[in-house]
């Protein structure tokens, strides 16, 4: 039998996908067995042209990983989509943003005035800034367009499967690959994780207790037994999809909502509102002004992972609608 051809790709993300994708350890070689790589540029030397002379559909599976942020990311995308004849999502950046959209509550000009003007560590006096097309001696140098608006991936082409995780963890990648292995792939549009939140998956005892304080992490050393949430630790597991394994709540630490969304949530932040808002006890508003004050930081705790793919997606921008914002 013919091997699989397998593609991975990193767009905007930090690459830990691609290091989970090696944390399998062993079994890449049960990978290697079953499918040749034709594309990985964290690990071997392919150039966009061997891809571009692929006839369309050549590739059996790319797992492409991270955000579009920039117009050779949306270039690769839709060049992976025609060669491909199964894309995923791989991990939080491609599926709903990830930590790349929090910039979605800016834009290109502010990112820019920040990072290279603004910032302390700068020697920049004359402010200068990333320009597309610049003219030297040589030629013309170009460097891809910067979007105001995050996009996930699902947002610029279609996409087979979504695997969710900051990044996935090594049980639901062995499973996409024995998947792939048996031909047993799940109907197109399945999420590879599980269909409950992780609420339903944890297993602390809850007590259904009123809270009046909320605390970040650091202040507080929480009872391992007991729900983090009604320890007054915000905790992102009811508005969270399952299957991570626990990972963060068996180390005494709080969801952070890497999965995403469960089934049938639209906004996975106005859902995390939602579950806090049910068990805080207040009496007075300025007791609610107190527990807004005790959330510090609401766009990344609300919307650390899922701000490209929500109801909000971004700030507005005066005069450019969503279909057009990101150019």
């Amino acid at each position: 039998m013919a091997k699989l051809k397998l593609a991975l790709y990193w767009a905007a993300g930090c690459g830990g996908c691609d290091v989970a994708v090696l944390d399998i350890n062993e079994k890449i070689v049960d990978v290697a067995e079953i499918a040749d790589i034709v594309l990985w540029p964290i690990a071997l030397d392919f150039k966009y042209h061997h891809i571009e002379a692929m006839e369309d559909k050549a590739i059996d599976v790319c797992l492409f990983n991270g955000a579009v942020r920039n117009s050779e990311q949306e270039r690769m995308a839709r060049l992976l989509r025609a060669k491909s004849k199964v894309l995923v999502a791989f991990g939080s950046c491609a599926c709903f943003g990830g930590i790349p959209a929090l910039g979605n509550f800016t834009d290109r000009a502010e990112i820019f005035q920040r990072a290279y003007v603004e910032a302390p560590s700068n020697d920049n006096r004359d402010g200068t800034l990333p320009q597309i097309q610049t003219k030297v001696k040589e030629g013309e140098l170009e460097l891809p367009e910067f979007f105001d608006t995050v996009l996930t991936l699902a947002q610029v082409v279609d996409v087979e499967y979504f695997m969710p995780g900051c990044p996935p963890p090594t049980d639901l990648i062995l499973k996409v690959v024995d998947a792939l292995a048996t031909g047993q792939l799940p109907p197109p549009g399945a999420v590879i994780a599980s269909d409950k939140t992780l609420c339903d998956e944890c297993e602390r005892a809850k007590e259904e207790k009123k809270i009046s304080k909320i605390y970040r992490p650091h202040e507080i050393i929480p009872d391992p037994q007991r729900c983090l949430l009604e320890q007054g630790i915000i905790c992102c597991g009811p508005a969270t999809r399952g299957g991570c394994g626990l990972r963060c709540i068996k180390t005494n630490m709080p969801c952070r909502g890497c999965f995403g969304p469960p089934m049938g949530v639209l906004d996975q932040g106005a859902k995390l509102v939602s579950a806090i808002a049910s068990i805080y006890q207040t009496n007075s508003e300025e007791e609610v002004a107190r527990m807004v004050e005790e959330i510090v930081d609401p766009a990344g705790t609300f919307y650390r992972f899922g701000l490209a793919a929500s109801m909000l997606r971004r700030k507005r921008m005066q005069g450019v609608t969503h279909e057009e914002d990101h150019h």
